[in-house]
């Protein structure tokens, strides 16, 4: 089984849930390293000082804050250490709210909770009363040496949290949403709702994959077989003339021709035969 990655109590007013967190989400990837060509070696990132132009020993380092261009205040591993928040074992429930009232885009991490035996009941009553009362709560965590505000809800007759982005760490773009004034007409809109409706489907996140890293992957075990593939090409699309004529296309096509295009994306044209890899020696 997973480890868990926190473990202590959810706190709501004289009530005490003991329960731990397992990573609920991790992202996937296929990472690729810098690789010296001539001897096939990776190539690793050296400390190097560009003032007394000579590599330094790890034990040289010392963390600091830019506050102007060059200039930096200097900060010891032991004060930050005073700093970082000591991990507890509280969940503290401080409110909730409506599910509707708090935007996706401050959902960071996410994470099952896990009810200890002896926190069952009270684990399936809270959980029960989240769903009935289609609300949230939200909570204080310290967990590995950091402040959480926390998300907990009810998930497939569980409780799933998620860790917060602050108000703060969510980017402001003076441009987003500064739109010019533009004439709709009417049919427009009901051809682009219908549009919408026709393509509306229940959402299963298994049709859904990263296909970059699945034809990465698939280029990877050919090049280690000294093989070499055929990579798909991105069909063309016609140019929209007309937003009209676009949106009857795209309803006559009906939904079958999205899905065909997603799926067809990988085979659709060829590009160029790619080298095998070269074995190093």
């Amino acid at each position: 089984m997973a480890a868990a990655v926190w473990s202590g109590s959810i706190v709501l007013s004289l009530i005490s849930i003991p329960i731990k967190l397992y990573a609920a989400a991790r992202a996937q990837r296929t990472y690729l390293h810098q690789i010296h060509k001539e001897c096939n070696s990776r190539v690793r990132q050296p400390l190097f000082c560009p003032t007394c132009k000579r590599f330094v020993d790890r034990g040289e380092v010392v963390k600091g804050y830019e506050f102007d261009e060059g200039q930096y205040v200097l900060m010891e591993e032991k004060e930050i250490k005073k700093l970082a928040a000591a991990s507890s074992h509280t969940l503290e429930i401080v409110a909730f709210t409506k599910r509707t009232e708090i935007d996706p885009i401050f959902f960071d991490s996410s994470y099952f909770c896990i009810p200890e035996d002896n926190g069952q009941k009270p684990y399936q009553v809270l959980t029960k009363a989240l769903e009935d009362t289609e609300t949230m709560g939200i909570g204080k965590l310290s967990m590995h040496e950091r402040d959480y505000t926390v998300f907990l809800r009810p998930y497939e007759r569980g409780l799933l949290l998620h860790t917060m982005y602050f108000s703060n760490e969510i980017r402001e773009l003076p441009q987003f949403g500064v739109l010019e004034p533009v004439s709709m007409k009417s049919q427009e809109l009901k051809l682009a709702e219908q549009l919408i409706s026709q393509l509306t489907e229940p959402f299963n996140p298994k049709q859904y994959h990263n296909e970059f890293q699945e034809r990465l992957k698939k280029l990877i075990a050919a090049k280690q077989q000294g093989k070499s593939i055929e990579i798909g090409a991105e069909p063309k699309r016609a140019p929209i003339v007309d937003l009209m004529t676009a949106l009857k296309k795209s309803l006559a096509a009906g939904p079958s021709a999205s899905r065909n295009s997603r799926e067809n994306k990988q085979s659709n044209g060829k590009l160029k035969k790619l080298p095998a890899a070269r074995r190093a020696s």
